[in-house]
């Protein structure tokens, strides 16, 4: 029993060395970029030997991938879980649109980091990459679709752009957005979303444009008809008396 423990303590140990050398790394990136930063600098802020580092991550180029690479399988178990719960699809894509920016904001530096410096991967590792957001892409996309079938978002607009529309704007949020400025994250988020969800709404026909002021014309004029008939009725009554 004592030597299990002792296991899966070092086990433990072992995990959270790694997240460590992940985290330290993530915000060396982020505050200094890819290039400028050394992997001395990486060990000696985590304070780990180089060899330690190594036994886990064999380049800076590990750091960087597995920095998105895990933030992306999140992401993609998160939308998975979204997009396969219960609600209409309207509601799906909603809590899911939702849940890719909170998590963003969230990892904010790993998403800097990220779209500054994916060119500099091997190519192997930018295809992985690629080829995993692309699956996560197309995932959302197939939420889109779906609305767009049963008639619930509009057709004249590709779901394809739909998706870049929308992850674009994700992707340049480290480029201005600042946690101290004037707006707070959920509200981004939902700016964001609305702009999503009401560019997705199916427009009101031509003729439907219209029944409001066409409504509200008939009202006045009734009223107008009333108020006609009613001095007349004044009037007449006044030569009466």
């Amino acid at each position: 029993m004592a030597g299990e423990s002792a296991g899966t303590e070092a086990r433990q140990r072992t995990g959270a060395l790694a997240e460590r050398l992940l985290a330290v790394a993530t915000r060396l990136f982020a505050e200094k970029g890819f290039e400028a930063t050394s992997v001395q600098e990486i060990v000696e802020s985590a304070g780990v030997t180089k060899g330690a580092m190594y036994h886990y991550f064999a380049s800076k180029d590990d750091l960087l991938f597995e920095i998105y690479h895990r933030l992306l399988m999140m992401q993609t178990r998160r939308l998975e879980q979204f997009a396969d719960s219960k609600g209409t699809v309207g509601e799906r894509l909603r809590a899911a649109a939702v849940d890719v920016l909170d998590t963003s904001f969230l990892h904010l530096d790993e998403l800097t980091v990220f779209f500054r410096s994916m060119h500099m991967l091997p190519q192997e590792k930018r295809k992985t990459v690629r080829a995993e957001r692309r699956r996560y892409h197309e995932r959302f996309r197939a939420l889109v679709e779906e609305g767009q079938a049963a008639g619930i978002f509009r057709r004249d607009v590709p779901a394809d752009i739909v998706v870049q529309f929308f992850f674009g704007a994700v992707h340049q949020l480290s480029t201005w957005y600042r946690p101290n400025g004037q707006l707070a994250a959920h509200e981004v988020s939902e700016y964001y979303v609305d702009l999503l969800m009401g560019g997705l709404e199916v427009p009101r026909p031509a003729g439907d444009a219209n029944t409001d002021t066409d409504t509200n014309a008939d009202t006045d004029a009734k009223a107008d008809a009333e108020a006609e008939a009613k001095a007349d009725a004044d009037a007449e009554a006044e030569r009466a008396s």
